[in-house]
């Protein structure tokens, strides 16, 4: 890259915001509602109605605040893809961190009954995608930019 294109390197807000996975935002939101309104029968927050409307064909749509909440995490999800394509050290540091809250989603799905729920399934699915394509992406970009594959030094 040409010296005069150069990104300066981050620091402060701007580093931490780059390290720190965006997936754990609906995980938090999730973990705040479950462990001040969530009971064993579920989360009845979750379940309550945004939208509701009767489509043409004269069935019901209704959207609740747990499927806006896995709406928000697949946005994330786009995010975090995006930020996979880099190869430095917070790459690096963020994907082991979106394996740690996984791992953490997982345990809270075993061993809490406010977390045994489809949507927090679904979560814990959406945060094990973001660590596993992370890695993968940002090892083929470092592949890339290292030139190793196909007739190199050959």
């Amino acid at each position: 890259m040409p010296i005069g294109l150069q990104q300066p390197p981050r620091t402060g807000w701007s580093r931490t915001l780059s390290i720190l996975p965006l997936i754990a935002v609906p995980v938090l939101i999730y973990n705040v509602v479950a462990f001040v309104g969530g009971g064993p029968d579920g989360i009845p927050a979750l379940a309550a109605a945004v939208f509701d409307t009767t489509m043409l064909s004269g069935a019901r749509f209704v959207l609740t605040w747990g499927d806006m909440l896995l709406v928000l995490a697949i946005v994330f999800l786009f995010a975090e893809m995006l930020k996979a394509t880099g190869t430095g050290g917070t790459a690096i540091t963020n994907h082991m961190l979106s394996m740690g809250l996984f791992i953490i989603c997982l345990m809270e799905f075993l061993l809490l009954a406010s977390f045994a729920t489809s949507v927090f399934f679904l979560l814990t699915a959406i945060v094990l995608l973001d660590a596993l394509a992370g890695m993968v992406v940002t090892t083929i970009s470092a592949r890339r930019d290292f030139g190793v594959g196909e007739g190199f030094g050959a």
